[in-house]
């Protein structure tokens, strides 16, 4: 059956039939997200939503969307997205930081040159037959220094235009490195300092809680005097109500903001002032922009769909096509392994560490520890997934750590995975062979050679003679059929494990019986989802 998605918003044509192409079972109604109501009650159909901003994703639609997987966002912002709540149902959300993010430059870069120049103001005075030649004098861009706040997507190619004005560049990111930093041509400095040398300051960040109000009044005291303040990022993130004062005193000589805290922005302390130019919000407003996030988002939703491969999520680390089919069988692997501990467990779980050893560690580490972390929660949980699992995890205050290695041992690669609870350490480790079949090599440290079946037997004894026949002769009796049997021990006469592969679900009479023998410490049916 074909993966089904609805677009409840406006989305190209071009998108639409990528959909199709790929041979997604595409609903197109573009009017549809701002009906909350018959939203509501459709949603349960379908695997995808694609949307733009009209559509509210909340906790109530996403309770109601019983089989969604993934929502991909046309565009950066998903502040129409409960993300939180997506990603404790399981659901990847998606945006596209690439399609619009020339188009967002080029309008930071014209808003600073309206605001330079006065032109919105120049072009309304001339329009009414006034011709005030000596009101408008402006600044020349050349030779001033422009400070960048976030050099990311978008703020890397406002550096770049700024350059090619002659303009002086410095930019505040804490993730830019300083070689980042030279080839891009600018100066790396702290906040305090881009906020003392800038004539302009123009904002290229997401709203988050650390940079929420990053130009707050304080901020403002700090700038030069003449400094003229540029927003296409977020609102929210100036303190609109200080600024306004600041332009006011002339502290600020002028400001160009195309977002605002409240949208849309029928009013605002900044609306109404001379030195201040508005937009609505229009950053990634051109055909192209719109097209390419349209297009971006079609083939994103429709590669997860069909593939597995993940690109720009938010809530869940980017696999590739290419490394999906690579990584498939050790997913599953880390998954077994998670699941196995998790069915073994019956403690609080404090702490988890996942150990990559040779090729594996040169994977992506992230997906496998999201794969390992839902295997172990589905054993209390059995509609966790790799991306909701690493959130309950959190939530639980389990610390999660990783650590990679060259090979060791006998084997090119293989993972290992240990949890920590108040009173034990419990471990298992698994590997991939070539026919890409996973298998559990290693139980508290006794070395085995298993392969995963749907339903297993585990058992811990004490190596003694007898253990065979006594499991061959009880399972024979209670009419189940041994696939495959796995013994492991630490020593003659020392501890001893079994791991028997059976082709159907344990009777509770059988695992009494083993009990009732007294020779076993401990007897656990095991089930695994076997594709």
């Amino acid at each position: 059956m074909a993966p089904r998605v609805l677009v409840s918003d406006k989305l190209s044509e071009t998108a639409v039939q990528i959909f199709r192409d790929r041979g997604i079972d595409v609903t197109f109604e573009p009017e549809l997200g701002k009906d909350k109501e018959r939203l509501l009650q459709v949603i349960g159909d379908y695997d995808g939503l694609a949307i733009r901003s009209a559509t509210k994703v909340t906790e109530k639609l996403l309770n109601a969307a019983g089989r969604l997987k993934v929502i991909g966002r046309a565009g950066i912002g998903v502040d129409n997205v409960d993300v939180p709540a997506a990603s404790r149902r399981g659901v990847i959300v998606m945006n596209t930081p690439f399609g619009n993010a020339i188009t967002t430059a080029e309008h930071a870069i014209s808003l600073m040159m309206a605001v330079a120049r006065q032109i919105p103001q120049a072009n309304e005075s001339t329009h009414a037959g006034k011709w005030e030649k000596s009101r408008f004098m402006g600044t020349e861009l050349t030779g001033k220094t422009l400070g960048v706040i976030g050099a990311g997507n978008i703020g890397s190619i406002v550096c770049d235009r700024a350059l090619g004005l002659k303009m002086k560049v410095i930019a505040y990111d804490p993730y830019l490195s300083e070689e980042r930093a030279r080839q891009m041509g600018v100066t790396k400095v702290e906040l305090d300092e881009l906020l003392g040398r800038a004539d302009f300051i123009t904002l290229h960040v997401p709203l988050t809680d650390k940079t929420k109000g990053i130009i707050s009044a304080e901020a403002i005291s700090k700038m030069k005097p003449g400094v003229r303040v540029i927003n296409c990022a977020r609102g929210g993130l100036v303190d609109e109500a200080a600024l306004a004062e600041a332009l006011k005193s002339g502290h600020v000589a002028g400001a160009a903001f195309d977002v605002f805290a409240e949208e849309p922005a029928t009013s605002s302390p900044l609306f109404g002032l001379p030195n201040v130019v508005v937009t609505p919000h229009l950053g990634a407003s051109t055909k192209e922009a719109q097209e390419n996030v349209a297009i971006q988002v079609a083939e994103q939703m429709s590669d997860y769909l069909l593939t597995g491969a993940v690109t720009n999520a938010l809530n869940m680390p980017s696999v590739t096509a290419e490394e999906a089919k690579v990584m498939g069988p050790w997913v599953k692997l880390a998954e077994y392994l998670g699941s196995f501990v998790g069915q073994m467990t019956e403690e609080p779980i404090k702490a988890i560490n996942i150990l990559y050893n040779g090729t594996v560690a040169e994977m992506n580490t992230e997906a496998l520890n999201a794969a390992a972390v839902a295997g172990l929660m589905k054993a209390t949980n059995p509609d966790v997934n790799m991306v909701s699992a690493p959130v309950i995890a959190r939530e639980r205050g389990i610390n999660i750590s990783t650590t990679t290695q060259e090979k060791s041992g006998v084997f090119d690669a293989y993972i290992k995975l240990t949890v920590v609870t108040d009173t034990r350490e419990r471990s298992i480790a698994g590997t991939v062979f070539s026919d890409g079949k996973p298998r559990f090599i290693q139980i508290k440290g006794i070395n085995i050679d298993a392969e995963v079946g749907a339903h297993m037997l585990y058992t811990t004894n004490k190596d003694v003679p007898g253990i065979i026949g006594t499991l061959g002769a009880i399972l024979g009796r209670n009419g189940v059929n041994i696939a495959n049997f796995t013994l492991g021990r630490t020593g003659p006469g020392e501890d001893a494990i079994a791991l028997l592969y059976v082709d159907e679900p344990l009777p509770q009479q059988a695992l009494d019986e083993l009990k009732e023998t007294g020779l076993f410490r401990q007897v656990r049916p095991l089930e695994f989802e076997v594709a």
